[in-house]
């Protein structure tokens, strides 16, 4: 059976073809070690070394050589939009302050996963909501990059001598 192995984040293999893909929603694309079918119904094994959260375009590295492309499915999401775009970053705030995740478009337009309650919040606070069938890609996060690869990030700050911390502390490095 095919084993991956490894994820190759989206853009870092543009210059191989993918001997298959795999299409899965959003609650499906966290994953350490399963066995999973690609959409062609061939087995293979995802073994990581811990859960990563995939996205749409990323790779899954296969053991032997060859990669799996990763699809995000569609699946029911909420697009909301203010009039304008400071009211768009208010209902950004909003959502943000319920730990909702959102994927933000490049119009600024915020998408979400379906949820009755969130759209009848985000409706009363004047924003223009649209019902679609898309792929839901949400923003990882400000520590997503840690929990995925903590071996991979650099020490955030390291120098041989002791100081107090203080408020000119970041502006002294």
């Amino acid at each position: 059976m095919r084993k991956a192995i490894i994820v190759l984040p989206r853009g870092s293999w543009i210059e191989v073809e993918p001997v298959a893909t795999v299409t899965l929603p959003y609650d499906e694309r966290c994953r350490r070690r399963l066995r999973m079918h690609d959409d062609a119904g061939e087995p293979f094994l995802l073994d990581l070394d811990r859960p990563v959260q995939l996205a749409d375009g990323d790779g899954l590295g296969l053991e032997g050589g060859g990669v799996i492309g990763v699809c995000a499915a569609e699946e029911a999401v909420i697009e909301a939009r203010g009039a304008t775009v400071a009211d768009s970053v208010r209902l950004a705030w909003h959502i943000g302050n319920r730990h909702a995740q959102v994927q933000v478009l490049a119009d600024a337009t915020i998408r979400l996963r379906a949820d009755a309650v969130l759209a009848d919040m985000l409706r009363r606070s004047g924003a223009r909501l649209f019902y679609r069938l898309a792929p839901f890609n949400p923003e990882p996060g400000a520590y997503a990059a840690e929990v995925a690869a903590p071996a991979m990030q650099p020490p955030a700050h390291i120098h041989d001598h002791d100081h107090d911390i203080d408020a000119n502390h970041a502006a002294d490095h």
